[in-house]
């Protein structure tokens, strides 16, 4: 098989992609021949050497995949040979094999390409799992979304709009905003002209039911300071750096706040499973009638593995990069 191959520590121009021998099949477990992968932040740090994969994980990078399976356990009946598939992986997306648990797995829509398959599974898990898992949004609340035009952030405005939730967003330019408003987003905030949490407290006092926080820094206070009573700030990254601010207690008190870590790649099998079970039977639907879709910023070859890992730690996108075998 082929694979993305990486020196820890390493640039995005010194991946290559090298060839070993391909992958035996294990009991319980599907082989997918990999069309198209999606590329994440996560990718971009393990390459940095900053985010080890789960032990007992592949080592090459790559966490959502899209293809055909090829070959099934004589134990598995979820799937067969030839079924068209995409999902998620704790290591080894970077490759043209994978050996997956069928029960992270999921069909891939009718009539959708494997590329924009491969850009699904591990955005909207991550906002499906934040929005209704952790925070249990309910329609009519409010939403404050931090990185508007991220993959996360653009598939958590599309699932507000879905189950009608309010929601506002930030990001860095007047395009990434109206991208932004085309998911549905409601108010849109140019957090390098303006204060969100001033813009929040004029359009919306009486404040909002959750923060989707993937930035952290000096947000934390100013995310209490537009949350309801009970309200709910959950972190899923920490592109300001590892240090927040000096967490205001009386706010947090007074408030009755929950400030919630999550990650997806390190949950248990299990809780994977139950999370695209319960994705799949509330949204996977709405991908055929394109009630939600998925945002591809760029669509690239194997060749230029380079360019979306160069533009991720550049911050520079608009929804999913994703490439093709």
């Amino acid at each position: 098989m082929r694979y993305v191959d990486f020196e820890k520590g390493c640039g995005p121009s010194e991946l290559v992609v090298k060839e070993c021998e391909g992958l035996s099949l294990a009991p319980g477990k599907v082989k997918v021949d990999v069309k198209a992968f999606g590329v994440n932040r996560a990718d971009t740090l393990q390459r940095q050497g900053n985010y080890p994969p789960p032990p007992g994980e592949s080592d090459i990078l790559g966490l959502e995949v899209a293809g055909v399976v090829s070959e099934v356990a004589s134990d598995v009946t979820a799937f067969k040979e030839g079924d068209e598939v995409f999902g998620l992986v704790a290591g080894g997306g970077y490759a043209t094999e994978v050996i997956v648990n069928p029960a992270h797995l999921m069909p891939i829509p009718k009539s959708m390409p494997f590329f924009e398959a491969a850009g699904l599974a591990e955005v909207f898990l991550t906002a499906f799992q934040c929005l209704r898992t952790i925070a249990h949004i309910k329609p009519a609340e409010r939403a404050l979304i931090h990185g508007g035009a991220s993959g996360v952030g653009l598939a958590a405005t599309q699932l507000c709009r879905y189950w009608g939730v309010h929601s506002a967003v930030t990001a860095s330019s007047q395009d990434k905003l109206t991208l932004c408003e085309s998911n549905g987003a409601e108010h849109l905030i140019n957090y390098k002209q303006q204060q969100f949490d001033d813009v929040l407290k004029k359009v919306w006092p009486e404040g909002v039911d959750m923060v989707l926080d993937m930035v952290g820094g000096d947000y934390l206070n100013r995310n209490l300071k537009i949350l309801k009573q009970d309200g709910k700030v959950v972190y899923l990254a920490m592109l300001a750096g590892r240090y927040a601010d000096n967490l205001d207690m009386a706010m947090l008190l007074g408030k009755r706040a929950s400030i919630i870590g999550t990650t997806l790649r390190n949950r248990s099998d299990d809780y994977k499973a139950d999370l695209i079970r319960d994705f799949a039977n509330v949204c996977l639907p709405a991908f055929e009638n394109k009630e939600l879709i998925v945002n591809i910023d760029t669509h690239y070859n194997i060749e230029d593995i380079s360019k979306p890992h160069a533009r991720l730690e550049n911050s520079d996108t608009q929804g999913k990069l994703v490439l093709s075998w």
